[in-house]
């Protein structure tokens, strides 16, 4: 039964790693800093709540930096991958913690805010390093800001309205 489970959970990572890419690349919005606006972090936040720390972490990190890859923005994918595990992380261990608490919805919209706190800070440090400029750095922010609202709207109401509702699927 224990590999069955693991099977399970690698397959599972698997999936949402492939959805967070095709997530990412489906839609593509240049941002002023050489990056793009995308739903990838929908799927960051679900992988994360679906699979837990270790697999959900894995998922979105490894499916947003090869989002990166194919799109041709080699030089952040290394940096993706740090942001959105971290962002995965946070996510599930925020959850976690907060569910017990007060409730799934609200647990949930906190996580992901943290999440994509963690994705704004993220970038934002790493363009201010790349292109020497604090004030450069700045200028991605508001569409990270964006990018973080879609990111907590679509993975909430995503997970809340049908993967909550999907028999098994939460079964760990």
């Amino acid at each position: 039964m224990k590999q069955n489970q693991h099977l399970r959970q690698l397959t599972l990572a698997a999936l949402l790693a492939a959805f967070t890419t095709v997530a990412t690349l489906l839609i593509q919005i240049p941002t002023p800093t050489k990056g793009y606006l995308n739903l990838g972090d929908c799927f960051v936040n679900i992988s994360a709540w679906l699979l837990g720390g270790v697999y959900g972490t894995a998922a979105a990190g490894i499916g947003s930096a090869l989002a990166d890859v194919i799109s041709g923005y080699f030089v952040y994918a290394p940096v993706t991958l740090i942001i959105k595990s971290l962002m995965a992380f946070s996510s599930f261990h925020i959850y976690q913690k907060l569910s017990e608490k007060h409730g799934s919805f609200r647990s949930r919209i906190a996580a992901a805010c943290i999440a994509e706190v963690i994705m704004i800070v993220g970038y934002a440090g790493f363009e201010a390093v790349m292109y020497g400029s604090v004030m450069t750095a700045l200028l991605g922010m508001p569409s990270n800001l964006v990018q973080g609202i879609m990111g907590v709207a679509s993975s909430v109401t995503l997970y809340e309205l049908v993967i909550k509702r999907v028999p098994h699927l939460n079964s760990k």
